[in-house]
């Protein structure tokens, strides 16, 4: 009998991890979660940081999980979120590592387009303003000092492996998101990097998904596309190229187009270019789930969320917000910045929760428009996976704003991707 070989994806969200062992069988890829964990960013010192040396245990543990019930796992990979990175001095990690959601680039935000006006990263690089950005991030560490002794940096997933598999790398996907990789040469803008004043040492080749980095415990650590959005693209079943939105805290609306565009439509309208697996994907961060997410723990944790969804539903609320306002990006109270958002102030928790879905549905239908004017063609589909996907009334709220067929595929379509290039890379 022929030995099943099993595959391991570490799919890190911003409010939960999850390990997914992946095998091929009678011509598909069938998956089980092994491992499950909670994350979420920490308070330190008046930042949001990150607590990598408890992704790091959990990390394990569930790779410890997947061995109890497999026993051999040929190789594993790590996804997570864009733009968050770990300094390294050496072998060691420069604390903290800040969580994007943290404030501490305003100041950066306007040194950068000093140096460089937005216009002209956007021609070089392709990627949208938000003000988290990689490349904010740095400059706000160089200014302050901390760049003075790094030698490199990784970003989240390609820390978590080195600390695996002791070899460094940037891959391309991920590289992407920190806005300082050329949209022509596909490697980092070395003179975009030096008029920054960013220290040159940071910056490596850049490596492509299906690369084997090293080995963990007798099982290969190999790059999948590690960012997440990245790797939920490959993994989802399209028939022809069509508009996805990988459903997640965030909402990552977007297409496959053979190359960027950087026209001055596509940076009016805040679309970004960043790597895939041989294709551009030309998308826009849209809030997501982090709305719907935070409402509920404020105003009714212990209500299962269909019950919500329904309650939502028979709502007669009807007013919505922009979905994609900074307000929403990180509040103290989001109920607070939905009240100061709204003309009418909703009465129940139902009435928040169909304000946020709306909204987002909203946003999709305009986003969706704006692609199509951008790329210069209509398409009938729209895809939609990840957690967002199990919700049914958003799905339909979605068809109806969009006047798109929806195909939801409520699958783990980031741990599909991530499994997918592993298993490309075991010849």
């Amino acid at each position: 009998m022929k030995r099943v070989r099993r595959y391991l994806a570490i799919d890190i969200g911003a409010s939960s991890g999850r390990h997914i062992a992946g095998w091929r069988e009678d011509g598909q890829v069938r998956t089980e979660e092994v491992y499950r964990f909670p994350n979420r960013p920490q308070r330190r010192g008046g930042h949001l940081v990150w607590d990598i040396d408890g992704l790091l245990r959990e990390v394990k543990a569930g790779i410890e999980a997947a061995r109890a019930k497999y026993g051999d796992i040929v190789s594993l990979s790590v996804d997570t979120w864009g733009v968050d990175y770990v300094l390294m001095s050496g072998r060691d990690a420069i604390p903290p590592a800040y969580a994007y959601r943290d404030a501490r680039t305003a100041a950066a935000i306007g040194s950068v387009h000093r140096r460089v006006p937005f216009a002209e990263l956007y021609g070089r690089t392709g990627i949208q303003f938000q003000s988290f950005n990689t490349i904010y991030q740095l400059c706000a560490d160089l200014a302050c000092g901390r760049l003075e002794r790094a030698d490199s940096f990784l970003m989240l997933p390609e820390y978590l492996m080195y600390r695996l598999c002791g070899v460094k790398a940037h891959e391309y996907t991920n590289a992407t998101t920190t806005g300082l990789v050329s949209t022509h040469t596909g490697g980092y803008d070395m003179e975009l990097i030096a008029r920054l004043g960013l220290p040159e040492r940071l910056f490596g080749e850049l490596s492509a998904p299906g690369t084997v980095l090293g080995e963990y415990e007798r099982a290969r650590v190999v790059l999948c596309a590690t960012h997440d959005t990245a790797s939920a693209v490959e993994g989802i079943p399209m028939e022809q190229n069509a508009p996805y939105i990988s459903s997640g805290t965030w909402s990552l609306l977007g297409v496959k187009t053979p190359k960027p565009l950087t026209d001055g439509a596509s940076m009016a309208g805040n679309w970004s270019n960043e790597g895939g697996v041989g294709y551009n994907r030309y998308q826009k961060n849209i809030m997501g789930m982090w709305l719907v997410n935070r409402l509920r723990e404020e105003l009714c944790p212990g209500t299962p969320f269909e019950e919500l969804c329904a309650e939502a539903e028979a709502s007669g609320f009807d007013e919505t917000v922009d979905a994609n306002s900074s307000a929403f990006l990180s509040p103290e109270s989001m109920t607070a910045a939905f009240d100061a958002s709204l003309k009418a102030r909703p009465r129940t928790g139902a009435d928040y929760i169909r304000c946020a879905l709306r909204s987002l549905a909203q946003c999709y239908g305009e986003a969706v428009r704006e692609l199509e004017c951008n790329t210069g063609r209509r398409y009938e589909e729209l895809y939609v996976v990840g957690g967002g996907a199990k919700n049914g009334y958003l799905n339909r709220l979605t068809a109806e704003a969009c006047g798109r067929h929806v195909t939801a595929l409520p699958v783990e379509a980031t741990a599909l991707g991530n499994l997918k290039i592993q298993m490309e890379a075991d010849v």
